[in-house]
């Protein structure tokens, strides 16, 4: 009976590997289906947003679009979050994930982030002119609005502002209490401020102030875990070194920032070596 048993656990496992074989050349399988599947984001402007016509746009949707034409495929975009962006591409759902997804040493326990990274964003401030913010330190005593869960709000409130964050659940909230004069200022993706800044006049009397003390976080695209140094991520790796050496992304970036960002033009500069 042990030794029918031991047969059958072995016979299970080698058709587990077998199955695990089939299916660790994705690159193969992406070429065989004819379509490559995205997740990207639709809400959070310019990398991913949605235009009049209900289209994915934007400045990630784009790149992906470069990676459906080198392996000359269609693209599927599919929509996604940050709660269930890293679940998507586990679950096969999507093939790829960019979407605006921060490297993590956590996060790389969970999928795989492609190396190089390819764009990264830090932490700055919208503040009203009035309030005269310079900097961090200008910050003391004065009350800023930030958004709920945000990895530097307890540095922030602790060492800068000595009083609590006034805090929101989403954007809209923390632009409009700045607005309505019940914060100095805003702090947020720099990326982002910078962005919304030259998009919309309502602005115009606030100034984006960056704020050095965080270093700049960079965002991976990911495949599975398993691909990451199979075909697929090998692909992806050569294409991101590509996107960064041929100035890609920073045309990119221009078309859909506006202008680029001082940490795009260092990592391009840096992939020419």
């Amino acid at each position: 009976m042990r030794r029918l048993m031991g047969v059958l656990a072995i016979g299970v496992v080698a058709a587990l590997m077998g199955s695990t074989a089939a299916k660790a050349d994705q690159l193969a399988e992406i070429k065989k289906k004819g379509t490559l599947i995205v997740g990207v984001k639709t809400d959070y402007p310019p990398w991913g947003m949605r235009d009049a016509s209900g289209n994915i746009v934007g400045m990630e949707p784009d790149m992906a679009a470069d990676v459906a034409k080198r392996l000359g495929v269609k693209l599927e975009l599919v929509s996604v979050v940050s709660s269930n962006r890293m679940q998507f591409l586990q679950q096969g759902k999507i093939d790829l994930m960019i979407a605006t997804m921060s490297d993590t040493p956590e996060r790389r326990k969970v999928v795989g982030i492609v190396d190089p990274v390819y764009y990264a964003s830090g932490v700055a401030i919208l503040a009203n002119k009035k309030a005269n913010i310079k900097g961090a330190g200008d910050l003391k005593g004065k009350p800023v609005c930030a958004l709920q869960g945000a990895f530097y709000n307890n540095e922030l409130q602790s060492k800068y502002t000595g009083t609590d964050l006034v805090a929101f659940k989403g954007i809209p909230e923390a632009e409009q209490a700045l607005l309505d004069g019940r914060c100095v200022g805003f702090v947020y993706d720099d990326v982002v401020l910078v962005w919304k800044k030259a998009q919309d006049k309502k602005w115009e009397a606030f100034d984006v102030v960056a704020l050095p003390e965080w270093k700049p976080v960079p965002w991976g695209l990911a495949v599975k875990t398993e691909e990451l140094s199979g075909p697929w991520g090998k692909f992806m790796a050569e294409t991101t070194k590509d996107w960064l050496k041929s100035g890609t992304l920073l045309a990119l970036e221009k078309k859909w920032v506006g202008s680029n960002t001082q940490w795009l033009i260092d990592a391009s500069a840096a992939a020419k070596k």
